[in-house]
């Protein structure tokens, strides 16, 4: 049995991949915005198989309550071998780009906040020599795009911090692993148009849990998007300034 803190466990990918914890009968302990949410969540993983479970409401730019919720859940779990990380906003490119708010906002969601955690779950799992930490960046980390770049830089914080990690912690029995999507069809896209490379939360979801137990620290889901981003980064930029993406 594993003892698993989530945070962001009302978004579609990862409470798709809690499930994946609950039917294999770990323990679980679950954070975000809406208690109403956390509460059906729970209500659902439990059915499932989850040992136990519990809950947290945390805003994620409440960056003075993180260490509580943390200690919070690591007493009830009596201990910490998995947390994983997976929340974020995704905002409107064109807006931002006249408005210093919204990139203010961008940052400290995606970004901040989500280092200030991984600081506060490392020292954890560092003090007990073991365990797994997971973290949801995206495939929009790997280049900077006309059309989401405030996305991307926020993400790209979090690739670059969970790689001097996975350094620093190297030889130690910690593992950091940075969790890549492509696109993938949420609440937070439903007004893209869909096409051939989306896909499906519960797809993601068990190459997430998979790829958390075993295999390489840096993790693209669905594995083909390892490929399309190998190409991308490799386009001399006086050519990529020019293509429509």
């Amino acid at each position: 049995m594993n003892r698993v803190l989530i945070f962001g466990a009302t978004s579609a990918i990862v409470e798709a991949t809690a499930r994946c914890f609950a039917n294999a009968g770990d323990a679980l302990f679950l954070v975000g915005r809406s208690q109403a949410r956390l509460g059906s969540v729970a209500d659902d993983l439990r059915v499932r198989g989850a040992s136990k479970v519990d809950m947290a409401t945390l805003d994620a730019i409440d960056m003075d309550r993180q260490g509580e919720v943390v200690s919070r859940a690591v007493e009830f779990l009596g201990g910490l071998d998995v947390a994983l990380i997976g929340y974020g906003v995704l905002p409107d490119q064109t807006s931002a780009e006249s408005d210093p708010a919204i990139v203010r906002e961008t940052m400290e969601v995606n970004s901040v906040s989500t280092l200030c955690l991984m600081t506060h779950l490392t020292a954890i799992l560092e003090a007990a020599d073991t365990g797994t930490l997971a973290v949801i960046s995206s495939v929009a980390a790997d280049r900077g795009r006309a059309s989401n770049y405030l996305y991307g830089s926020s993400k790209a914080a979090i690739d670059h911090y969970a790689q001097g990690l996975r350094c620093r912690l190297s030889g130690t029995g910690v593992r950091v692993v940075t969790i890549k999507p492509g696109l993938v069809d949420t609440p937070m896209t439903a007004n893209f148009t869909k096409g051939a490379l989306w896909a499906r939360p519960e797809l993601v979801a068990k190459k997430i849990y998979s790829g958390m137990k075993s295999g390489p620290e840096v993790i693209y889901v669905p594995w083909f998007w390892r490929w399309i981003m190998l190409a991308i980064r490799m386009i001399p930029e006086r050519i990529f300034r020019r293509m429509p993406l």
